[in-house]
């Protein structure tokens, strides 16, 4: 079927268990081992020395251990169970349900072993998935990482327990879960037909309710489809031109227009729908559904601020792009990123090969004007007292307002020296306060 990888040396007396093991049979390194042995805090330890690496407990009481090692290696060590093959069809489907022994042997009372080879993702019993709902999120997962066939009364059974959560009969998985589960399939290159996966199973319902009132809701001009799949659609643009693209760009990406359904109205005058205010509508919605997820606040904010600037328009001019890069430092090249895949995945009539071609041309200006400006400004010409004295201003909102215009007249070269800096800040000062 695969060549076996080569494996460490097996702890004594130790199980390769799990995901480690399906991995293994698959042919892959896996880079998340999962032991079960007779003394955990031996195991880990006795690796830790061997390898240079750190040992810690996970749950003292239950006895789990977990080693860190160098390039991301990790691994978890649990008790062997008393009864082997009961802990292994407690799991949640066949290929998981598996487990190495240091001599070679394979432990597979599932079938797992079969599935694998017919790439089919099977549930161990109907009665392990409604003892724990995420795994339902999990047959997802694993289905598009995997690209594995969801066997029929597996798919039937996640759906109703898909069903089941959404009426209250199952309980809802902790959202720090779920997001982990989200985290996983969005970071595959398959995430958008994994979305899709998760709508056709009914887990997007309970996890992003929002995205799916995209549904049905055509914008036309440049798009084709509709609100729903336009978002879809981005993110397998983003991910066919940067596969590495980092998760909060793909979580941006994915959620890009979801504020269109909230802001759609019909132009009195011309009868044509707008989305007017959609990108800080959106904005607000991605912060609230990342929050909701448990993201972190800083992959939370990154996102959301790419959403409130995915409709800036593009420089037209060397000057513009600079005045761009300046003031979306902290955004960039992710929003370069966006825009490019929202612009890809709309076909629709306005969206003319010309069209195109000059929307190329806005973000090769900024990335030209992004490899002239250095990451870091250079000192301000002035400081805040001497603006301060030169404008005769007290200390407050007013001077940091001033402080930013000089900053960014920098950058774009408009002025070079104190004194130009002092003649810019007083001709400014005039126009704005006339």
């Amino acid at each position: 079927m695969f060549r076996r990888p080569a494996l460490p040396p097996f702890p004594a007396g130790g199980l390769l268990v799990g995901g480690a093991a399906r991995d293994v049979l698959r042919g892959v390194t896996p880079r998340d081992f999962d032991w079960a042995v007779p003394d955990p805090r031996n195991a880990a330890q006795v690796l830790a020395a061997q390898r240079q690496g750190s040992a810690f407990p996970l749950d003292l009481q239950r006895g789990y251990w977990r080693v860190h090692l160098a390039e991301g290696e990790q691994h978890d060590f649990v008790p062997l169970p008393a009864d082997v093959t009961a802990d292994l069809l407690r799991r949640d489907f066949t290929l998981n349900a598996l487990a190495l022994t240091g001599d070679g042997r394979l432990l597979d009372p599932a079938g797992g072993q079969r599935d694998l080879k017919a790439r089919r993702l099977r549930m161990v019993s109907a009665s392990n998935l409604r003892a724990d709902p995420l795994r339902a999120w999990r047959a997802a997962r694993f289905a598009t990482t995997l690209n594995f066939t969801l066997e029929l009364e597996t798919e039937r059974v996640v759906r109703q327990v898909a069903q089941e959560v959404a009426a209250g009969t199952l309980p809802m998985p902790a959202w720090e879960r779920v997001r982990d589960e989200m985290q996983a399939l969005l970071a595959h290159q398959d995430a958008a037909p994994g979305v899709q996966r998760l709508e056709g199973l009914g887990l997007l319902a309970l996890t992003l309710p929002e995205l799916r009132e995209g549904q049905g809701v055509g914008h036309g001009g440049f798009h084709h489809l509709d609100v729903y799949a336009h978002n879809l659609e981005a993110l397998h643009q983003l991910l066919a031109r940067t596969p590495d693209a980092p998760l909060p760009l793909r979580w941006a990406t994915l959620l890009h227009d979801v504020g269109k359904p909230r802001t759609q109205a019909r132009d009195p005058d011309t009868g044509r729908l707008t989305f007017h205010g959609h990108d800080k509508v959106g904005a607000a919605m991605t912060g609230a559904m990342l929050e909701r997820l448990k993201l972190s606040s800083a992959d939370t904010r990154h996102a959301a601020k790419l959403v409130a600037a995915h409709m800036v328009p593009l420089p037209a001019t060397p000057q513009e792009a600079r005045r761009f890069v300046h003031r979306r430092r902290d955004l960039l090249p992710d929003l370069l990123r966006l825009m490019l895949a929202d612009r890809e995945a709309a076909r629709g009539p306005q969206s003319t090969p010309a069209s195109r071609h000059a929307y190329a041309l806005g973000l090769e200006r900024v990335l030209e004007a992004l490899e002239e400006q250095p990451e870091r400004s250079p000192p301000p010409l002035l400081s805040g007292s001497e603006i301060m004295a030169l404008l005769h201003l007290p200390p407050g909102p007013r001077v940091g307002v001033a402080a930013r215009q000089l900053a960014e007249a920098a950058a774009l070269r408009e002025v070079t020296t104190p004194d130009e800096a002092r003649a810019y800040l007083l001709a400014w000062q005039s126009v704005d306060t006339g």
